[in-house]
């Protein structure tokens, strides 16, 4: 049986980071595990959860499709609640996770649940399908927000996102040549993935020591 959480971090850590996985791969993905490591070599509690349908790939109940993202809110908030207290929280995840995290957060930090969120290549639109925009949301986002996006995520490289309608809230931090996983070639960026993600832990830090609260 699979733990409600995976922990990285000192759990005395003063800011606690909750990510949720992507659309199709697990919270201890190589990717979220690279993370949630940097992460907490940085000084962070790192939290990590799996939603329902995923956790039921463990099991017999074999493999199910993701649901649509906006039926996820539910589980999110409710992993917010099964997460013993910490000082301060960020909401966040990679890709599908962090676009859930990005439906509920105004509601959270209105009511000082959180100090921000973060989203670890943020899924702007299907791959090939770049009229379809999942970013209407943004646009008026009141929560401090850090998206980590690479250069050529096929989700929303840096070209396509320049031009959208983005809160002024929301900071981006664009990683050299970075794919979906913000990983890089670097036969041609000459950045590695070890790289970026420092790069990506140093951000965070900076970032979560600008907020107000």
């Amino acid at each position: 049986m699979q733990d409600r959480f995976l922990f990285d971090g000192d759990a005395d850590a003063p800011v606690t980071i909750l990510l949720a996985h992507g659309a199709g791969a697990p919270m201890d993905s190589a990717s979220m595990t690279a993370t949630a490591k940097a992460l907490a070599d940085a000084g962070f509690r790192v939290a990590r959860f799996e939603f329902a349908y995923m956790a039921a790939r463990r099991t017999s109940a074999g493999r199910k499709p993701p649901p649509r993202a906006e039926t996820l809110k539910p589980e999110y908030v409710a992993a917010i609640r099964e997460l013993s207290k910490t000082q301060r929280l960020i909401i966040g995840g990679k890709s599908m996770g962090g676009r859930v995290a990005s439906v509920i957060a105004d509601d959270l930090y209105a009511a000082g649940e959180i100090s921000g969120l973060l989203c670890l290549g943020y899924p702007f639109h299907p791959p090939g399908k770049p009229e379809q925009l999942r970013t209407k949301h943004l646009a008026g986002l009141m929560t401090p927000t850090l998206i980590c996006q690479g250069t050529r995520d096929e989700f929303g490289t840096r070209e396509e996102v320049e031009g959208y309608d983005l809160s002024d809230t929301i900071e981006i931090l664009w990683l050299a040549d970075g794919d979906h996983d913000l990983k890089p070639r670097k036969s041609i960026s000459g950045f590695t993935a070890a790289d970026h993600m420092k790069v990506m832990a140093d951000k965070v830090s900076a970032w979560v020591n600008s907020l107000a609260r």
